[in-house]
């Protein structure tokens, strides 16, 4: 392990997760985070978040400072179990933040990411389906300051889709604000919600191909994630062995 520290930084994130058993374990969650006493971060781990893991130490740091993490992917499932783990439900951001957003219904929201005009399309989304209040609204390529001092508005959710691993390092900083509020790291949902991309029909995303399809609409921006990424995870996965979880 000493001469692979990524070894150790995985088994941090690992030991971290959150596996959500059933749709009743599911409730229970949702319940849970709709209701923060705190500041409180949920963040989703997929295989691009393991490969950044193995990568750098200071997001594994920011990443592993979430309050709930969740297993996002089929990636995660295949290494689970390897690890003769059982992976538990697909709990992908995708799917997962609307029902966050419709718990939050008649509360104050904060979308930050994405840029104009699907942040808005995002908002007025969520406004109409969910009930929610959106009362602050900016793009995901300022500074972690600018975010600061957005939270002075007091929102009780907050979106975050900028992306890993700027997410993680925004929302590690929020939370050191301690208000009450849940701290979502959700990646492209803003993007979904305001009509730039799309989701892959639900006959793939069932076979765990839904990578295939956002690859065959952004080849470029996402070759090294899935064509280089998704190999380096599956052979950091083999060398990734059961007994890692249970060593020093």
């Amino acid at each position: 392990m000493d001469a692979w520290p990524w070894v150790r930084r995985w088994k941090t994130i690992i030991d971290k997760l959150r596996v959500v058993d059933d749709a009743a374990d599911e409730r229970q969650v949702l319940q849970a985070l709709s209701a923060p006493r705190t500041a409180t971060v949920l963040g989703f781990v997929n295989a691009h978040a393991m490969n950044l893991v193995a990568a750098n130490a200071d997001y594994c740091t920011a990443l592993a400072a979430a309050d709930v993490l969740l297993r996002d992917g089929s990636g995660i499932a295949i290494l689970y179990r390897r690890l003769g783990l059982a992976p538990g439900l697909n709990m992908n951001g995708t799917d997962f933040i609307p029902e966050l957003l419709a718990a939050f219904n008649g509360r104050r929201v904060a979308f930050w990411g994405t840029q104009e005009p699907y942040l808005s399309r995002a908002a007025d989304q969520a406004e109409a389906l969910y009930g929610v209040n959106v009362v602050s609204l900016h793009d995901g390529f300022a500074s972690i300051d600018t975010y600061i001092d957005l939270a002075q508005q007091q929102p009780e959710l907050i979106v975050l889709g900028m992306g890993m691993p700027k997410q993680e390092n925004v929302a590690a900083r929020l939370a050191e604000l301690g208000r009450p509020c849940l701290i979502v790291c959700g990646g492209a949902i803003l993007d979904f919600m305001g009509g730039k991309v799309t989701r892959a029909p639900d006959w793939l995303r069932r076979l765990g191909g839904e990578w295939v399809y956002r690859l065959s609409r952004e080849p470029k921006r996402l070759f090294v994630r899935y064509v280089v990424g998704n190999p380096l995870f599956l052979l950091r996965a083999l060398l990734f062995n059961k007994a890692s979880l249970t060593g020093p």
